[in-house]
């Protein structure tokens, strides 16, 4: 494994689990992606469109900011909406989706989910 890369520790009874910034931000575009009314997860100013699953995750990933500095985490997304559907709505969706997958998935929990919307589709 890469020294490089950020993880989320959490001591057990028979030693420690380490879980990778890489894996926590998957889970977060797995259920990112089932939220209705989401198009896509913003990438450094352009959208990377949640249907085209064959370009691999590392593109969606960056649109996934995560803070594992405190007890629990943190964490930014940035995404798309499509048109017509509450911006409201759809973000709290998002919330609510990402920490509860997050919660069930690791065990680690999370403090805030924050979303920010950068775009609205037309398609």
């Amino acid at each position: 494994m890469s020294e490089s890369k950020d993880y989320m520790t959490l001591p057990e009874e028979k030693g420690n689990i380490q879980i990778a910034e890489e894996v926590i931000a998957a889970i977060s575009v797995g259920a990112v992606r089932e939220v209705e009314g989401v198009s896509g997860i913003m990438s450094g100013g352009t959208v990377t469109d949640l249907a085209d699953r064959g370009k691999g995750a590392r593109k969606s990933i960056r649109g996934v900011k995560i803070d594992m500095t405190g007890d629990a985490l943190v964490l930014d997304l940035y995404l798309a909406v499509k048109y017509a559907y509450p911006i409201p709505e759809v973000a709290a969706h998002v919330q609510s989706a990402v920490a509860s997958s997050i919660e069930a998935m690791t065990g680690c929990p999370v403090e805030a989910v924050n979303v920010h919307v950068g775009g609205v589709s037309l398609t």
